[in-house]
């Protein structure tokens, strides 16, 4: 039997009946009893849940609170309330439509690569241990404040006492394991988008800039051996080689400050037969193929960028001269799970217009990859070779910015619109 005499079974009827009282605004009765469980006194042992029910000396009613008297509520009360409250707050995230998932997620996208799958899992288990650490961080606190709190009859300070070496042990090792199982499966999460396999069958090349981007279509095997594409162009890549800055008085070479390099030298720089170039009036599209393993190589002509497509839950900084800079710019995602236009920014403030450097990755399937690129290799530039396998020939998700930021326009009138 349930503390104060009533039985379960009784007890669920009575929950029933107060659910069904919200329905028809019986929603007060339930904050009443909440307000009546933690704030009230009642008399004697509590024969009743809800209110409208005999409590042995308070009639609870929609209108309000009855008077009372007799010790506090029982701590049995209280947990009821509080049960009462968090099957409540679960019910409204269930009608809410959203799974469990979703709500510990707090807006985090689920992603559309493997390694996105993985960091979206990372953080759905840091999210769930600090709720659970709070959660008992929370109850030690309450019950603390609760128990020890002061009472009317105290005279005296409470006991003090310190070098508790058992409690201080424990207060130590248990953040330790906490922190070292978090970093473990971090490590491990940022080991699967480390990772790097030695045939991807997509290898992009990307150059960023002030405040656009250059996508190149480096190398292309798939496979099942149906396409294979070499677009590296080294000639243009050659042609940006340092040259000597004239000759010494001893008929000796000059070179450049840099380790014999010109300081405009951009030789580390990837180019390509087919590249599609972002502009002000054109956002940069690059097209991927669903399925496959795609490696992109990434530079900076300028100062640093980042390379960030929200989906996929990553970024990686583009820096000029890769290797100088002691920068690992290449990297590879297993597959793009699934097709559709996915908005991507540069996430490294660059100047002026860096909110503006966006670029668009269209996700197509393998067999509509393999025609755009060969419309491409044919002569089309990239907006004829979308329309070609039936896609938007310019960006969707996201739309080219102003070159007049910061400049006063002045508005153009009915008279000169009409010129």
């Amino acid at each position: 039997m349930p503390h104060g005499g009533v039985s379960a079974e009784t007890v669920w009827k009575r929950i029933a009946r107060c659910v069904r009282r919200l329905s028809i605004g019986g929603l007060r009765c339930v904050v009443f009893e909440l307000r009546r469980a933690f704030l009230r006194p009642v008399r004697g042992r509590t024969k009743a849940v809800f209110p409208a029910c005999d409590t042995g000396g308070a009639k609870v009613t929609a209108r309000g609170l009855g008077r009372s008297t007799g010790q506090s509520a029982t701590p049995s009360r209280r947990g009821r309330a509080v049960a009462i409250a968090a099957t409540l707050g679960a019910l409204a995230l269930t009608l809410s439509g959203c799974t469990w998932r979703e709500g510990l997620a707090l807006g985090w996208p689920k992603g559309i690569t493997p390694e996105a799958h993985a960091a979206h899992s990372l953080w759905l288990g840091s999210v769930i241990a600090a709720l659970v650490i709070g959660a008992l961080t929370w109850a030690a606190m309450f019950w603390a404040a609760a128990a020890y709190r002061k009472k009317k009859d105290d005279t005296e300070l409470p006991r003090q006492f310190g070098y508790n070496m058992p409690l201080e042990l424990v207060l130590t090792v248990i953040p330790l394991i906490i922190i070292s199982v978090l970093f473990y499966f971090t490590v491990v999460t940022q080991n699967k988008f480390l990772q790097r396999e030695p045939n991807p069958e997509v290898v992009v090349d990307i150059t960023a800039f002030q405040w656009n981007w250059k996508f190149g279509y480096q190398k292309v095997a798939y496979k099942d051996g149906s396409f294979n594409y070499d677009g590296a162009d080294p000639a243009r890549k050659a042609a940006l080689a340092s040259k000597p800055e004239g000759k010494d008085k001893h008929g000796e070479e000059l070179v450049g400050a840099v380790r014999g390099l010109n300081p405009e030298d951009r030789t580390y720089l990837n180019f390509d037969k087919v590249e599609t170039l972002g502009t002000s009036d054109e956002i940069p599209v690059l097209v991927l193929p669903v399925g496959k393993r795609i490696e992109f190589q990434q530079a900076s002509a300028d100062v640093i960028h980042s390379f960030w497509v929200p989906d996929f839950l990553f970024k990686r900084d583009v820096f000029p001269d890769p290797k100088s800079n002691h920068s690992e710019n290449i990297w590879q995602v297993a597959e793009i799970e699934q097709t559709g236009a996915f908005v991507g920014r540069c996430a490294e403030m660059c100047g002026t217009y860096h909110s503006m450097m966006n670029f668009e990755i269209r996700v197509v399937p393998a067999d509509d990859f393999k025609t755009y690129l060969q419309a491409r290799i044919a002569g089309k530039n990239n907006a004829e070779a979308l329309q070609a396998i039936n896609q938007a020939p310019k960006a969707t998700s996201t739309e080219p910015f102003d070159t007049r930021r910061g400049e006063l326009v002045a508005p153009v009138t009915a008279a000169q619109a009409s010129k």
